[in-house]
């Protein structure tokens, strides 16, 4: 089998980690890949958004399927162009990906759908955006409907705030097209839990969940990041909690996309609200968040590989099926370049440590250079994960192996999975 994976950051290095678990003998491909990913296929030099070049490899490659791992080539259309030339691809087309690349379209659908949510008014106009914002009265969210990178969603305490976002969003043009439509939505209470799940379109095989920490500061202080790092599983995220969010929110969210013609296939992320009313949509992803992917695929112990490749050749899921997982928890600590998320430094050396058998340092924002000395060349530069038999030690394996990844100004947090040690 050979799979051509389309991307470069430590959610694609993760990926390749998997699939290649999952089938030693996979010969695997990567555009544009990273150094972490060089170690266990080849890496071609083309962007994820460069879609004739990536038909041409995966013809010349005769690759059995194409795995989309970021959101930017799915919302260019890389699986309707993909399907078209008659190749496998795993992800949704580019109507489908809507879920995730049009805030407004999603929260109009799951309004439509019953599919639980906050409530949200899109606007263009920062005068009628403020005075939603004072309807609603803060906290209030401030939401770019576009993509920002995982930077676009603002929790503003005030009014204050709240007129800030607007303004940097639909005045200041901070987050450029994404940001030209804003949604003002009410504010959710309770605790966020991220939900994957593979889909065939109509049938579901969730993930356990996970627990992303957005915020650059350790106890969740300072700006909104991609993410910091993430801890699989979440207490809270019970068994039946899952079959409720699959039942309220999965199901009639993929009913919804198949009546309005856009059916969804590949991997629907769920970031879900656990309010005292059960669990709400905060937000859908159309693809595999970073870095839950990071501290989730090395707890899977069923294939990754077969349901994926089931999916991407338009094939049904199996009635029943179910994924497996290890026990023990992961714990997934990110270390970021210095000045993260504003203004950084690229180019400094690297110094890795090297994996275990349950650590592994997943490669996100690095690059090689001719004398094969390694550099960081992003704002998340690496994401070290550890597995454990409980929270605790992972926390603590994951933090300790990401203290000795050194490069200028590395920052890392130390306390991933804080909420659940305290729950236990």
């Amino acid at each position: 089998m050979k799979v051509l994976i389309v991307g470069g950051g430590g959610r694609e290095h993760a990926l390749a980690w998997k699939l290649r678990r999952d089938d030693p003998q996979c010969d695997l491909l990567a555009a544009p890949g990273n150094p972490g990913i060089a170690r266990l296929g080849r890496c071609v030099n083309i962007s994820a958004t460069n879609l004739d070049a990536l038909v041409t490899l995966a013809r010349a490659e005769a690759v059995t399927f194409t795995l989309v791992g970021p959101e930017a080539p799915l919302e260019a259309g890389i699986v309707d162009r993909f399907r078209a030339e008659g190749l496998a691809i795993f992800g949704p087309t580019r109507a489908a990906a809507r879920i995730e690349t049009s805030k407004r379209f999603a929260k109009e659908l799951m309004l439509a759908a019953g599919v639980p949510t906050a409530r949200a008014q899109t606007f263009t106009d920062p005068a009628a955006a403020r005075a939603e914002a004072r309807r609603l009265g803060a906290p209030v969210v401030i939401k770019a409907s576009g993509i920002a990178a995982g930077k676009g969603v603002i929790v503003a305490t005030s009014l204050a705030d709240a007129d800030a976002a607007i303004d940097a969003m639909l005045v200041d043009n901070a987050f450029g097209s994404a940001g030209a439509e804003v949604l003002v939505e009410e504010f959710m209470q309770g605790e966020e839990v991220s939900l994957f799940a593979l889909t065939d379109g109509t049938r579901v095989l969730p993930f356990i969940g996970a627990q992303d920490h957005k915020r650059i500061g350790e106890g969740d202080t300072g700006p909104n990041t991609g993410g910091m790092g993430a801890y699989a599983p979440v207490a809270i995220a019970s068994e039946a909690l899952v079959r409720e969010a699959v039942a309220r929110i999965f199901t009639p969210t993929l009913r919804a996309m198949r009546e309005q013609g856009c059916p969804f296939t590949g991997l629907l992320y769920a970031g879900l609200m656990l309010t005292a009313d059960g669990p709400k949509v905060v937000e859908f992803n159309c693809r595999f968040g970073d870095p839950e992917t990071q501290a989730l695929l090395p707890l899977m112990a069923s294939s990754l590989l077969e349901p994926m490749r089931t999916i991407a050749e338009g094939r049904a899921l199996d009635d029943g099926a179910a994924l497996r997982w290890k026990p023990g928890a992961s714990v997934t600590t990110v270390v970021a370049a210095a000045g993260y998320p504003g203004t950084i430094a690229t180019g400094d050396a690297i110094t890795l440590p090297e994996d275990g058998a349950d650590v592994m340092v997943f490669h996100a924002g690095t690059r090689m250079l001719a004398d094969q000395t390694l550099v960081t060349s992003g704002g998340r530069v690496v994401a070290v994960t550890a597995l454990a038999p409980d929270i605790r030690a992972a926390q603590q394996a994951s933090a300790a192996a990401a203290a000795r990844v050194r490069f200028d100004g590395a920052q890392m947090r130390r306390d991933i999975g804080w909420r659940e040690l305290a729950r236990a």
